[in-house]
Protein backbone atom coordinates (compact mmCIF):
# COMPACT_ATOMS: atom_id res chain seq x y z
CA UNK A 1 0.00 0.00 0.00
CA UNK A 2 2.75 2.27 0.86
CA UNK A 3 4.34 1.55 -2.57
CA UNK A 4 1.23 2.74 -4.22
CA UNK A 5 0.82 5.79 -2.19
CA UNK A 6 4.81 6.91 -3.20
CA UNK A 7 3.79 6.35 -6.79
CA UNK A 8 0.69 8.41 -6.72
CA UNK A 9 2.18 11.28 -4.89
CA UNK A 10 5.17 11.31 -7.06
CA UNK A 11 7.94 10.04 -4.04
CA UNK A 12 8.96 6.99 -6.05
CA UNK A 13 11.12 9.31 -8.69
CA UNK A 14 12.74 10.76 -5.66
CA UNK A 15 13.35 7.89 -3.89
CA UNK A 16 15.55 6.59 -7.09
CA UNK A 17 18.39 8.66 -6.03
CA UNK A 18 19.10 7.31 -2.73
CA UNK A 19 22.15 4.83 -2.35
CA UNK A 20 21.62 1.17 -1.46
CA UNK A 21 23.20 1.95 2.43
CA UNK A 22 20.64 4.53 2.80
CA UNK A 23 17.81 2.30 1.61
CA UNK A 24 19.14 -1.07 3.99
CA UNK A 25 19.82 1.84 7.08
CA UNK A 26 15.97 3.41 6.75
CA UNK A 27 14.64 -0.17 6.38
CA UNK A 28 15.90 -0.99 9.98
CA UNK A 29 14.92 1.36 12.09
CA UNK A 30 13.98 -1.09 15.15
CA UNK A 31 13.57 0.17 18.88
CA UNK A 32 15.06 0.33 21.43
CA UNK A 33 14.09 -3.24 23.05
CA UNK A 34 14.69 -4.40 19.86
CA UNK A 35 17.87 -3.74 19.76
CA UNK A 36 18.57 -4.79 22.38
CA UNK A 37 16.95 -8.27 22.29
CA UNK A 38 18.52 -8.57 19.00
CA UNK A 39 22.64 -7.41 20.54
CA UNK A 40 21.61 -10.03 23.62
CA UNK A 41 20.71 -13.00 21.68
CA UNK A 42 23.50 -12.76 18.66
CA UNK A 43 25.69 -11.69 21.68
CA UNK A 44 24.55 -15.35 23.46
CA UNK A 45 24.86 -17.31 20.11
CA UNK A 46 28.30 -16.06 19.49
CA UNK A 47 29.01 -16.91 23.03
CA UNK A 48 27.68 -20.26 22.86
CA UNK A 49 29.56 -21.16 19.62
CA UNK A 50 32.57 -19.72 21.16
CA UNK A 51 32.66 -22.06 23.90
CA UNK A 52 31.46 -24.85 21.60
CA UNK A 53 33.78 -24.71 18.87
CA UNK A 54 36.71 -24.62 22.04
CA UNK A 55 34.84 -28.06 23.73
CA UNK A 56 35.34 -29.93 20.13
CA UNK A 57 38.91 -28.87 19.52
CA UNK A 58 39.56 -31.91 21.87
CA UNK A 59 37.58 -34.82 19.22
CA UNK A 60 39.80 -36.57 17.39
CA UNK A 61 40.42 -36.46 13.74
CA UNK A 62 38.00 -33.41 13.15
CA UNK A 63 38.23 -31.58 16.28
CA UNK A 64 40.34 -28.80 14.89
CA UNK A 65 38.15 -28.21 12.29
CA UNK A 66 35.07 -27.86 14.17
CA UNK A 67 36.68 -25.59 16.44
CA UNK A 68 37.76 -23.18 13.28
CA UNK A 69 34.60 -23.25 11.69
CA UNK A 70 32.75 -22.91 15.29
CA UNK A 71 35.31 -19.95 16.58
CA UNK A 72 34.89 -18.26 13.21
CA UNK A 73 31.23 -18.21 13.40
CA UNK A 74 30.93 -16.88 16.94
CA UNK A 75 32.72 -14.36 16.05
CA UNK A 76 31.49 -13.44 12.93
CA UNK A 77 28.19 -13.36 15.19
CA UNK A 78 29.65 -11.30 18.07
CA UNK A 79 30.56 -8.68 15.58
CA UNK A 80 27.57 -8.71 14.21
CA UNK A 81 25.55 -8.08 17.20
CA UNK A 82 27.12 -4.91 18.03
CA UNK A 83 25.37 -3.71 15.03
CA UNK A 84 22.09 -3.62 16.42
CA UNK A 85 23.37 -1.50 18.95
CA UNK A 86 24.36 1.36 16.23
CA UNK A 87 22.76 0.33 12.86
CA UNK A 88 24.32 -1.39 10.33
CA UNK A 89 25.66 1.93 8.08
CA UNK A 90 27.12 3.34 11.25
CA UNK A 91 28.83 -0.26 12.40
CA UNK A 92 30.21 -0.03 8.60
CA UNK A 93 31.30 3.87 8.65
CA UNK A 94 33.11 3.32 11.85
CA UNK A 95 34.81 0.02 10.62
CA UNK A 96 36.08 1.90 8.01
CA UNK A 97 37.38 4.58 9.55
CA UNK A 98 40.92 5.77 9.52
CA UNK A 99 42.14 4.89 12.59
CA UNK A 100 40.21 1.22 12.63
CA UNK A 101 40.87 0.73 9.08
CA UNK A 102 43.50 -1.45 9.73
CA UNK A 103 42.36 -3.62 12.31
CA UNK A 104 39.61 -4.47 10.48
CA UNK A 105 41.35 -5.44 7.79
CA UNK A 106 43.73 -7.94 9.36
CA UNK A 107 40.58 -8.85 11.17
CA UNK A 108 38.37 -10.16 8.23
CA UNK A 109 41.47 -11.53 6.62
CA UNK A 110 42.20 -13.58 9.40
CA UNK A 111 38.78 -14.82 9.78
CA UNK A 112 38.78 -16.08 5.98
CA UNK A 113 42.15 -17.50 6.04
CA UNK A 114 41.26 -19.39 9.06
CA UNK A 115 38.30 -21.01 7.36
CA UNK A 116 40.18 -21.21 4.21
CA UNK A 117 42.47 -23.44 6.41
CA UNK A 118 40.39 -25.16 7.83
CA UNK A 119 38.39 -26.83 4.82
CA UNK A 120 42.24 -26.96 2.79
CA UNK A 121 43.36 -28.79 6.47
CA UNK A 122 40.14 -31.21 6.32
CA UNK A 123 41.02 -31.93 2.53
CA UNK A 124 44.57 -33.26 3.48
CA UNK A 125 43.72 -35.25 5.96
CA UNK A 126 41.04 -36.77 4.40
CA UNK A 127 42.84 -37.55 1.47
CA UNK A 128 46.25 -38.55 3.49
CA UNK A 129 44.71 -40.43 6.51
CA UNK A 130 42.39 -42.70 3.54
CA UNK A 131 45.14 -45.31 3.43
CA UNK A 132 44.83 -46.47 7.12
CA UNK A 133 41.29 -46.19 7.53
Amino acid sequence: MDKLKSVLSGEETRRDDRTILETVNEASTLGWGTRVKGFIACFVIGGVASILGVCLLFLPRIGLILFIVFYTFGNICTLCSTMFLMGPLKQLKRMCDKSRALATTIMITCLVLTLCAAFWVSTLFTSHWKCFF
